[in-house]
């Protein structure tokens, strides 16, 4: 994972990327879903905000609802992820985010959420 993502509780990430934002859920959430077998992400063009439920992933344990960390508009969608969500239990597999936001949330939207090392110390 990389160290300039921001993390929340409920285990979603976002990471900055050029003015926008890739949005997904953390490999340790992915350890405790175990086999990812289905995802359904939202279309290009949604508008959530922060903590709405934007995305529904399904592993052999569970069924999940997926929760936006900030507000933001969907530009794009891993459509790799939704075609084969297998990938996401590949730890080699690098494109684990689910979708890309623009955001226009001021810092009190980001005031809650962690960075990746207080994330990491949280759910030790």
């Amino acid at each position: 994972m990389n160290e300039s993502m921001l993390c929340t509780k409920t285990h979603e990430y976002i990471l900055e990327q050029d003015d926008k934002y890739l949005v997904g859920i953390t490999d340790y959430a992915i350890e405790q879903l175990g086999d990812i077998v289905f995802i359904e992400l939202p279309d290009v063009g949604t508008n959530f905000s922060k903590n709405e439920a934007f995305a529904t992933i399904e592993s052999v344990k569970a069924a999940s609802e997926v929760y936006m960390p900030i507000s933001g508009e969907v530009l794009e969608v891993n459509e790799e992820i939704v075609n084969s969500p297998e990938l996401l239990n590949d730890e080699n597999y690098d494109n684990k985010w689910f979708v890309k936001i623009k955001s226009n949330a001021d810092q009190l939207e980001f005031a809650d959420l962690l960075d990746y090392s207080d994330y990491k110390e949280e759910i030790e």
